[in-house]
């Protein structure tokens, strides 16, 4: 089978090549948006990550595809409706970094809690080696609020045992004996909202988590609660959050994911084109507004990148090809 494999690390080719040899895959230094002009009759398959957005332009240009073997739990880069309609399949990494991400929350919540990007910075640029007004707070005895329980929400409330902290979760679905087994109760969002000193979101993005924190409810947040987000952007309004911030609502946020984060690698661009979008200047001016507010934290979308997680990826990855290969694919993705 023809694949195309596309990625920015040169390193993959040759881990990748080990464990799926084929004369057939050719390699890309690159996302599949950084090559507008490729296009090939006789590719079967496309390996790509959350960056390398698929609808039907891109489509139009592999029209012998069968699979999309995205090396991510997340889909939503890829149409759908347009990958259906032409037979195509989906496969995806739906378990690879339960641990790192949750590790990567509360390293999060620690540097907002105790001020250590603040601290490093005034070290850095003044020299000044004091305390003074680098005040944080302690986790012990908080209340956390984790929206989802699910692989990824199940080991943040176990390191927040481990802090001595009382855990709300929110679920669609319930799973009473985790909750007995991991001392934690569940609650309504807005009970949760209202109730938790932090709250830390862990759902996929869909059409149900769209806006998930939004203009409407933003309000009910118990005041000087502070936002982790390690899911996807879109599921908090980046206009709400803001409003959040400005109204004292929200005390700051630890953000490694923004709403059309993608636009602010291509805010040339978006600014440029004949008919630009106005909706995505828009929160492009607005994530500029949480990259410099002081109590906020961003990062880029970094939270399932150590070398044991990249790795479990690419593992998964390669056994997706393979299967599908084989007549009897794996992790696909069947949601519409």
């Amino acid at each position: 089978m023809r694949i195309h494999y596309f990625s920015s690390e040169g390193w993959e080719e040759e881990y990748v090549k080990a464990k799926l040899p084929n004369e057939n895959t050719v390699f890309h230094n690159g996302s599949l948006a950084a090559f507008q002009d490729l296009s090939d009759p006789d590719a079967e398959i496309l390996c790509t990550f959350i960056e390398s957005r698929i609808g039907e332009e891109e489509l139009k240009r592999f029209p012998a595809l069968k699979l999309i073997a995205t090396r991510s739990t997340g889909f939503d880069h890829i149409d759908l409706v347009a990958t259906k309609a032409r037979g195509i399949t989906i496969a995806n990494v739906p378990y690879y970094g339960e641990n790192t991400v949750a590790e990567f929350t509360f390293a999060l919540l620690l540097a907002v809690s105790r001020r250590i990007i603040d601290a490093d910075e005034r070290i850095r640029e003044t020299g000044t080696f004091s305390p003074v007004g680098l005040r944080g707070f302690d986790l012990a005895g908080k209340t956390i609020g984790v929206v989802g329980c699910g692989h990824i929400g199940v080991h943040v409330i176990r390191i927040a045992n481990g802090f001595g902290m009382k855990v709300l979760g929110f679920d669609v679905t319930r799973n009473d004996e985790l909750a007995c087994t991991l001392h934690f109760t569940y609650v309504a969002l807005h009970e949760l909202f209202a109730s938790s000193d932090i709250v830390t979101l862990h759902v996929p993005y869909n059409a149900h988590t769209h806006h998930l924190i939004n203009k409407e409810n933003i309000g009910t947040f118990k005041k000087g609660a502070y936002l982790i987000n390690t899911s996807r952007g879109a599921v908090v309004e980046t206009e709400a959050l803001i409003e959040g911030l400005k109204n004292g609502i929200i005390a700051g946020a630890g953000l490694d994911v923004l709403e059309e984060e993608g636009e602010l690698n291509e805010e040339l661009a978006l600014l440029t084109v004949p008919y630009p979008n106005a909706d995505a200047i828009k929160i492009a001016l607005e994530n500029h507004y949480l990259i410099q507010h002081p109590c906020v934290i961003v990062t880029p979308h970094l939270a399932f990148n150590t070398t044991e997680a990249i790795e479990r990826i690419l593992d998964t990855t390669i056994k997706n090809i393979q299967q599908f290969a084989e007549g009897s694919p794996t992790n696909v993705v069947t949601e519409t």
